[in-house]
């Protein structure tokens, strides 16, 4: 029979720490999925999910059951993923012009490889990455942060006011206006096909 989170968790607690390995190895894709979806970045993702695992490791004594052990873990991961956001559009508005990012990367989304298709099919998903990447970008950090733990983690609506620290009203809020400017701006794109 597999342990329960808070089996594990009360194990964790108790120092234990086969029981936080288990939480580690059960959450850990998930606070990666989610990372990635907010930060648009493997490696930013990757550093994420440590940050997120070594800040609940540092305060497990003071976890309180209110919320899943889940939703705590999700709230620590999108807090220091929009911290990493802020981070670096502080740092991109700092460096000279023409500046290439470190490993001379271009936005994660761009760069996803795809199975060979026609160079019409090319020309268009290029566009639309670019306009899906510049809607997404355009949305406020809480209107992302809802949208993702939404619309692909399938969280409740609970769960993602919980998650941002929202009321149940603000989150869905937050929801309404990224899925309107995401129509907004999209809209061109689909009413083309």
């Amino acid at each position: 029979m597999e342990e329960t989170d808070a089996a594990a968790l009360a194990r964790a607690k108790a120092g234990d720490k086969d029981g936080f390995r288990l939480l580690v190895e059960r959450h850990s894709r998930s606070v990666f999925r989610l990372a990635y979806r907010l930060t648009g970045n493997e490696q930013d993702a990757e550093d994420v999910v440590q940050e997120t695992f070594l800040r609940a490791y540092k305060q497990l004594r003071n976890f309180e059951s209110r919320a899943s052990f889940g939703t705590w873990l999700y709230r620590i991961a999108a807090n220091y993923s929009l911290d990493l956001i802020r981070a670096r559009k502080r740092h991109q508005e700092n460096r000279p012009a023409g500046y290439a990012d470190v490993n001379g990367e271009a936005d994660a989304l761009l760069s996803i490889p795809a199975p060979e298709p026609g160079p019409d099919r090319v020309a268009y998903s290029t566009q639309l990455e670019h306009r899906i990447s510049s809607a997404m970008g355009a949305l406020s950090e809480q209107e992302r942060s809802a949208f993702v733990l939404r619309h692909f983690e399938g969280f409740s609506i609970e769960e993602i006011a919980s998650t941002l620290g929202l009321g149940a009203s603000a989150a869905k809020h937050s929801i309404f206006r990224a899925v309107q400017k995401l129509r907004k701006a999209l809209e061109p794109a689909v009413s083309s096909l």
